[in-house]
């Protein structure tokens, strides 16, 4: 069992930039997964710590303190503030949430360098990148600016353009210019040290590739599949920079540590500050053998904390290795991406001003539509319904139901010492249980809230079957038997929905007069002779949609804002016009086309060409690689796992000397976007499309 096997749990939540606030993509793709996990362990009586904290260092920090005209310090005790304090009302339940600024944490990180210095694990290397003259200084790819090759913005980054969306490298860039002085930069030598990557493949071979083949997510395991099999590389671990961590070394002036480099250490420093803080030893959290180490993250953290980390803690030799990374993919935004730099997001701080007393709502929603294994999207229309429809009509209205019939026949008192009478209901408790713990344990929390979910509806169709209200007036004691059992089903579903909706458990225990404290997952629901219950409350309150209309009209008015102050907003008559249909053809040339199902199994760049990406796809009947001109649009790593819909039989075609065996399809809009024509929920590859 895998309670016997660990002794205990060191959980991290991955370090969000305090250079902004974040949005609810972050919380749906990281910090709520991560909560359901810990409050699950939690009810199971394991030792457990929950670390998370701001990272507060590299270019992103500094770039937006020249943004906002003030000091990287202002900047990220402003949003680590921010951050933390939506955390606390959204009910993230850190053991921890620490700072990468503080002391403890450079201590720490500097230590962690030596350590792997000494042991001559880095390698240094010179290379040429862009200086500033005028400024003394070397450039990060945030502080050169130029004019994007893509759409023309002539306020294009050195890693993105923010008008278009392109990732852009310096070099790509149309009459570079420094952002510090507006200079032209010049290329210019400096050293810089290297964690070999490529040395330490075998390892990841052994440790990834066969040691969790069958345990990992299918996403998470292709992208690592991807990285080791395209061969890895040494990666820089330090940077010319003022803002960060100075590099412990002689020769090292004027270098920082790579951001990527001590955040992560970031999980061990915050530790060490939560031991300190209770008394505690930090050592076996991260060096105990029978520690069961578990990184949540989003899909673009995967490469660090699968490969980039593990390699770290791995050649320091005493800390173990994650023994899972259940990294989850993006949650779009009423079909689109979402991004704060465009506008085009719900920040957490702004959906608790506007939903005060609606957390568990979100917490419900956003574990509802979590995008798992592929993405998701989050619109106001479905938020709307799930609330409606589902925590109103079917959680809240059951235990509305057995609490005014209680307090209406019985006066709200408990008759007997009771416990759960019926059989039959006492069986489908159990069995749901059992069927929670193992999703919890393989990381399914969608599938974990949709079981407790039908624990409530098992509730509604055990009341609707009893019909209390009519035996009242026959059989009173048949009533009171119904009502009793229903009370102790609802103290089952408090305790099971205390991961994910805690105010809402709260609420129930408070109503039917429960202690206080967290109840277990192996204490015993039951209520002595006399008990009273409190008066019976509403759960949840019906969302209207003038509610939800005005969202939609702010989100809306929030990217026009963006756009407007990017150069304008694409007016209605400068909209392309939709491309017109193609002639009729007849039924049996359309039933000629064998489309399937398919699973992106690996993806990389066709060497020498800009558009091309060669593709692994799982088909169901066979694996095969297909060549599609989609290398502009998306990443290699990031379409790893992505589900697609795939024409089987078309005739193979070279590329570029690659034999393609098939095509996959995309939408495309007006202007040039595409996106992957897949089904809306996980299908089996295979799966034959009509």
């Amino acid at each position: 069992m895998e309670n016997q096997k660990y002794k205990r749990y060191t959980i991290t939540a991955a370090l969000p930039y305090a250079n902004g606030p974040k949005h609810i993509g972050h919380l749906a793709g990281a910090y709520i997964p991560a909560d359901l996990y810990v409050r699950y362990l939690r009810l199971k009586k394991r030792d457990v710590v929950f670390v998370c904290g701001s990272d507060e260092h590299g270019t992103a920090i500094a770039n937006q303190a020249m943004k906002e005209g003030t000091t990287p310090r202002e900047i990220i005790d402003k949003y680590h503030a921010l951050i933390k304090d939506c955390f606390e009302k959204l009910n993230i339940s850190f053991d921890i949430y620490h700072r990468t600024s503080e002391p403890l944490h450079h201590e720490t990180a500097q230590q962690f360098f030596r350590e792997l210095n000494e042991k001559g694990i880095f390698e240094e290397k010179v290379s040429e990148q862009y200086f500033d003259v005028q400024a003394n200084a070397f450039l990060a790819d945030r502080y050169i600016i130029g004019t994007c090759p893509n759409c023309g913005n002539t306020h294009a980054y050195g890693d993105q353009c923010e008008r278009c969306g392109t990732s852009l490298s310096p070099e790509e860039l149309i009459d570079p210019r420094s952002a510090l002085s507006g200079d032209k930069p010049v290329l210019k030598p400096t050293k810089h040290w290297y964690l070999p990557l490529n040395k330490y493949e075998d390892w990841l071979k052994e440790w990834i590739l066969k040691g969790h083949a069958g345990d990992w997510k299918t996403n998470v395991y292709g992208q690592c599949k991807s990285w080791i099999d395209g061969g890895l590389h040494p990666r820089a671990v330090t940077r010319d920079l003022d803002w960060g961590i100075k590099v412990p070394v002689e020769g090292a002036d004027g270098k920082v540590l790579y951001v990527w480099f001590d955040a992560p250490i970031g999980y061990i420093s915050a530790t060490r500050q939560w031991a300190i803080d209770n008394n505690q030893d930090w050592e076996p959290y991260w060096k105990g053998k029978d520690t069961k180490l578990v990184h949540f993250i989003g899909k673009d953290n995967i490469v660090f904390h699968c490969i980039v980390f593990p390699v770290m803690l791995h050649t320091q030799g005493e800390f173990i290795v994650p023994e899972n990374v259940p990294a989850n993919e993006f949650m779009n935004l009423e079909g689109d991406k979402m991004s704060t730099s465009r506008g085009w997001s719900i920040e957490m701080h702004e959906y608790l001003a506007d939903f005060p007393n609606k957390v568990d709502e979100l917490r419900y929603y956003l574990t509802a539509i979590a995008p798992e294994t592929s993405d998701s999207e989050f619109t106001w229309k479905d938020y709307q319904a799930r609330v409606n429809n589902e925590l109103v009509a079917i959680l809240g209205n059951f235990v509305n139901r057995v609490m005014v019939l209680m307090h209406k026949f019985f006066d709200g008192k408990i008759t007997g010492d009771i416990k759960l009478t019926d059989a039959n209901l006492s069986n489908d408790i159990s069995q749901l249980y059992n069927e929670l713990e193992a999703s919890f344990e393989g990381y399914k929390f969608r599938q974990a809230q949709q079981i407790v979910m039908e624990m409530a509806r098992l509730g509604n169709r055990y009341l609707t079957e009893k019909e209390p209200w009519k035996a009242i007036k026959t059989d009173p004691e048949s009533a009171r038997e119904t009502l009793h059992n229903c009370l102790v089903l609802i103290g089952h579903l408090a305790t099971c929905l205390q991961p994910f909706l805690p105010g809402t458990a709260a609420k129930m225990f408070n109503m039917i007069n429960w202690k206080a404290e967290v109840v277990t997952f192996d204490e015993e629901i039951s209520f002595a002779d006399g008990h009273q219950l409190n008066a019976p409350a509403l759960l949840f309150e019906k969302i209207e949609d003038e509610v939800i209309q005005k969202q939609i009209d702010k989100l809306n008015a929030k990217r026009d804002a963006v756009n407007a102050a990017n150069g304008g907003a694409v007016k209605e008559d400068e909209v392309p016009a939709v491309t017109p249909a193609k002639e009729n053809i007849n039924y049996d040339q359309f039933a000629a086309m064998d489309i399937r199902v398919g699973t992106i199994v690996t993806a990389e760049k066709v060497a020498k060409t800009k558009k091309l990406l060669k593709l692994t796809i799982d088909t169901g009947i066979d694996t095969r690689t297909v060549v599609s001109g989609i290398a502009e649009h998306f990443e290699p790593d990031a379409i790893i796992g992505r589900q697609v819909s795939i024409l089987v039989n078309l005739e193979p075609r070279e590329l570029k000397g690659i034999l393609s065996q098939g095509m996959i399809l995309m939408a495309e809009n007006a202007e040039g976007k595409l996106e992957f024509v897949s089904p809306g929920s996980q299908m089996a590859p295979g799966s034959v499309i009509r």
